[in-house]
């Protein structure tokens, strides 16, 4: 099982400095079934700590997933600029959740070349810690 950042989560996690293993961290709790809270539609809330804190006063990743897929970062925000995802917000996430869960492996990979999608690798460059 691979995992992904979205264009828009990619640009989110870079300013606010959540590097790839916090969000592997992140993705592989939520796959393990260690999530914040189930939103419906395969999507996900879960907490991601700020560097040098912690989790409660951190932020906000919304992630994409069903069992047997790959994982998607979608959506971020810290959690002193909102509480949660508006109920427009959450419509249209399980609307990328239909579309994204259900790309083949060569519309991911053509996402990834064109810079929609990035995938989310281990900081150390391993190749076996990749996919989660």
């Amino acid at each position: 099982m691979t995992v992904y950042a979205t264009k828009s989560f990619a640009r989110f996690a870079s300013k606010a400095k959540l590097d790839d293993d916090k969000l592997l961290d992140a993705a592989q709790a939520v796959m393990n079934g260690h999530f914040d809270a189930d939103l419906g539609g395969a999507v996900f809330k879960q907490r991601v700590a700020r560097t040098g804190g912690g989790k409660s006063g951190g932020y906000r990743a919304i992630l994409l997933f069903r069992i047997g897929a790959h994982c998607f970062f979608a959506h971020g925000f810290a959690k002193n600029a909102k509480a949660n995802v508006s109920s427009r917000e959450l419509k249209g996430l399980r609307e990328l959740a239909v579309v994204l869960l259900g790309l083949s492996a060569d519309e991911i990979e053509a996402a990834v070349l064109d810079g929609k999608l990035r995938e989310v690798v281990t900081d150390d460059g391993d190749e076996d810690d990749q996919a989660v």
